[in-house]
């Protein structure tokens, strides 16, 4: 009985001193006003796969801004762009899910399992992504 007391005791001391994995966090301004230059940087363009936290902050004083995150099926895969209505057809592409319709300096965040490839994280909203608001995001193993 008392080598299970100090066997539990053991495990429970490894237990305590093995760190948890946290999420990646990958953190994303978005910035720029109507008629002007879009921005939508990450603070790092490469990680490792697993699970990822974005934290998307609306850095613009007047525009809504929103990102949508798609894994791409190349690196170079190009994205088409409606003309008509100034958007990309995320119907066409395998979005991973977004923080929608940001209001300016507001937070948003986005939890998403990423596996190894190239990913594109974009505004959709009319005329963003073709003024410039994308970024691209590697994930290795």
């Amino acid at each position: 009985m008392r080598s299970f007391r100090h066997t539990l005791a053991a495990l429970a001391v490894i237990c305590l001193a093995t760190p948890v994995f946290a999420a990646t966090r990958v953190e994303v301004t978005e910035g720029g006003e109507g008629g002007g230059p879009m921005t939508l940087t990450l603070d790092q363009s490469t990680i490792k796969a697993g699970e990822t936290t974005f934290l998307v902050h609306n850095d613009a004083m007047s525009e809504e801004h929103e990102m949508v995150l798609v894994k791409l099926k190349s690196a170079d895969q190009k994205i088409a762009v409606d003309t008509a209505k100034g958007r990309v057809n995320e119907k066409k592409l395998n979005s991973m899910g977004e923080v929608s319709e940001l209001k300016p300096g507001a937070d948003g965040g986005l939890k998403a399992k990423l596996v190894p490839g190239s990913y594109v994280l974009l505004c959709n909203i009319k005329g963003h992504f073709q003024a410039g608001m994308h970024a691209m995001l590697t994930v290795t193993k």
